[in-house]
């Protein structure tokens, strides 16, 4: 998928459909939004109970082409996420930055996403 190259640039595309297809056994979904018909943004997804914060979705990747950025559709496909994870019954919502990516970190804060130890995740409920 051309707008997952550009966040996962150094997996081949053979490599990336045995991956997605290995991920889909564990629950991974990858979703995406389209604009004209065509994919402009997109999000890997898994819904992950665990102790320290019980149901939650944990966005693994979550990418807009580089051509759309600043036209709202990150923002739209993350609300979707919080949307769909609501639908699920998770608490929270949480994905991971590398610390490089600070335009994504003021991107995720400006959303309502609170930042703990560059792991950002907002409350369901």
């Amino acid at each position: 998928m051309s707008v997952m190259r550009e966040l996962r640039p150094h997996i081949s595309e053979p490599d990336f459909l045995a991956r997605i297809r290995r991920q889909e056994q564990g629950g991974f979904k990858l979703v995406c939004l389209l604009a004209e018909g065509r994919p402009v943004a997109a999000a890997g997804i898994r819904i992950i109970t665990n102790l320290a914060w019980g149901t939650f979705l944990y966005v693994d990747d979550l990418v807009t082409l580089d051509a759309e950025r600043s036209r709202g559709f990150g923002a739209q496909l993350l609300k979707w996420l919080h949307d769909y994870a609501k639908e699920q019954k998770c608490d929270q919502l949480h994905l991971d930055s590398g610390t490089w990516r600070k335009d994504a970190h003021r991107f995720y804060e400006r959303e309502g996403m609170d930042m703990t130890s560059l792991h950002f995740a907002s409350k369901l409920t």
